[in-house]
């Protein structure tokens, strides 16, 4: 029997041409992103193994991240006020997944005089056509619609990566957006992009993102003055565009036993290819993802070499979840906040607010994915030398 044919994503012009349609709007600022939508749908068509509703999604996906980018240009025509909006970034959280950045990251941000940029807005990071300036009633209620069906589509993921749209998340969705992160080969198995995009030079994304940070900063008055927490594991693959842009920041870093993280990490992948593809099974995960970990921490480590002491926060799994307190509160100290006690309230309420015992299990093994503890520690024996031997 002959397989299905794959799904197809239409190319650069179409998309262009349909976000333009969609927005009213045609101007797409420095068209550096260009040359990236032509590899990444070429991958697409050629790797991913898209179902029909991954290729419209997909297509959905792109021509969505184009309009974002339409509106943006066009407010900050209209308000050039944005540009000159002081974006203070506090900390940069990173680490391999599954290392509690996501926890470190939204304790910190709930802090008082700490923000961070939340699930909806990262996903439209524009107001919306009826939306004023610091109205955001559509972009929730979009938010709410897509988080309700990729939990329809994948129940479990909540258990995996919990998300509320109106916590902190990852700025790696807007990075998505400009075709510039580990964003899209988490959403598609997409190998050949990620190669590609590995060799692109990350500068132009990270300015950027940094005009966004100041446009939502600009949208919410109540932002003035607070300093940013951001945070995704992609920023590893960038930390000299990351340190460019953002000199300020103390980069934090979390540290697991890649034992735990890989596997982990791996199924939560083969659970996010599901919304797209009917084809991408354990052993394709397996083959690329560990090797991929492997090498973004050779980055990191390589990065790290050429950096002045005091710039980087270590922080340890096991300290985070037995003490997150305390843990948090050492990195609020290492980037200069003076009265931690009046930052203990707003943790201390995130942590009760989102207890791990709230959510199911997440399952994994190191066996679904073929590998053995033995070979994880070969693989990772520098990283556990230079970061997890006590």
């Amino acid at each position: 029997m002959m397989a299905a044919q794959s799904a197809t994503v239409p190319d650069r012009e179409t998309l262009l041409t349909e976000a333009r349609g969609q927005a009213h709007l045609d101007d797409f600022g420095d068209p550096w992103f260009f040359p990236h939508i032509d590899h990444l749908v070429g991958t697409l068509n050629s790797e991913a193994r898209l179902n029909l509703e991954g290729a419209f999604g997909a297509r959905t996906t792109i021509v969505n991240s184009l309009v974002n980018k339409l509106r943006h240009i066009d407010l900050v025509k209209k308000h050039p006020e944005i540009r000159k909006e002081d974006v203070q970034v506090a900390a940069i959280v990173v680490g391999l997944p599954r290392t509690g950045s996501t926890m470190l990251h939204r304790m910190l941000s709930a802090a008082p005089g700490m923000t961070g940029v939340k699930w909806f807005e990262a996903h439209h990071y524009v107001p919306l056509p009826e939306e004023g300036r610091g109205e955001t009633h559509q972009r929730r209620e979009a938010a709410s619609a897509l988080m309700a069906y990729m939990l329809d589509k994948i129940p479990e993921l909540m258990s995996i990566h919990p998300m509320s749209i109106d916590q902190p998340d990852e700025e790696v969705i807007i990075l998505g957006q400009l075709f510039s992160s580990t964003m899209l080969e988490a959403s598609y198995y997409i190998p050949s992009y990620a190669r590609w995009l590995a060799q692109q030079n990350p500068l132009h994304a990270y300015r950027d993102l940094k005009e966004i940070l100041q446009s939502l900063q600009w949208q919410d008055p109540a932002r003035k003055g607070a300093r940013w927490v951001l945070k995704t594991p992609g920023h590893l693959m960038a930390l000299d565009a990351v340190r460019a842009v953002f000199p300020e920041a103390k980069i934090v870093m979390t540290h697991r036993d890649p034992k735990s993280t890989v596997p982990s990490y791996c199924s939560m992948e083969q659970t996010l290819y599901r919304l797209g593809s009917d084809e991408i099974n354990a052993e394709l995960v397996a083959g690329y993802w560990p090797e991929r970990l492997k090498d973004l921490l050779k980055q990191f480590m390589d990065a790290r070499e050429n950096v002045p002491p005091g710039v980087f926060i270590d922080v340890a799994y096991a300290d985070l979840i037995s003490d997150p307190i305390v843990q948090a509160s050492r990195v609020l100290k290492g980037v200069g906040v003076e009265d931690i006690d009046l930052m203990m309230g707003g943790m201390s309420e995130w942590i009760e607010a989102n207890k791990r015992e709230d959510r199911a299990a997440h399952r994994y093994s190191l066996g679904e994915y073929g590998l053995t503890a033995d070979a994880v520690d070969e693989m990772f024996a520098g990283y556990n030398a230079a970061y997890l031997s006590k």
